[in-house]
């Protein structure tokens, strides 16, 4: 423990409980919000269009090749990698694949500048940074990589 002055000290014991759970709540709700998103390629929910026409978007729009594969690929890293993420099983593989398709997402919005409201990469590296942590540190005190005893 290192020493350190709090300028808000009426909070210490609020901070001594709650700081075991933040990582647990940030991994769970990244996970969590991944899952619609691939939801949206894979099958169509949520207001998607399902991997057929995200594939054509994907080629006509951004120019990628092999657009129904890849839309099946994307939306099965962020639906599954997302579900694996919010239960911290195989936090760091899942973590991993998710982090590069928001490599790959960052350099599609990187010539939009940086604002998400212009289509920028605001939002992937804001969401890559994020996963990144989990790659680094895995699933935590309370995930099922723990609970199964088992850290990649």
């Amino acid at each position: 423990m290192t020493d350190r002055t709090l300028i808000l000290p009426v909070f210490e014991p609020l901070y001594a409980v709650s700081s075991q759970y933040t990582d647990t709540a940030l991994r769970i709700a990244a996970g969590a919000f991944l899952v619609p998103h691939g939801a949206q390629k894979l099958f169509g929910w949520f207001g998607g269009f399902g991997p057929a026409a995200t594939g054509q978007f994907f080629e006509q729009q951004l120019g990628i090749s092999n657009g129904y594969a890849m839309a099946v690929a994307a939306g099965s890293v962020e639906f599954f990698g997302g579900l694996m993420l919010a239960l911290g099983l195989l936090t760091r593989p899942a973590a991993a694949a998710v982090s590069v398709l928001l490599a790959v997402a960052l350099t599609v919005h990187l010539g939009n500048g940086f604002f998400w409201t212009n289509g920028g990469y605001e939002f992937p590296l804001l969401w890559l940074i994020l996963t990144l942590t989990f790659v680094v540190k895995g699933g935590g005190a309370y995930s099922l990589d723990r609970a199964l005893g088992k850290e990649f």
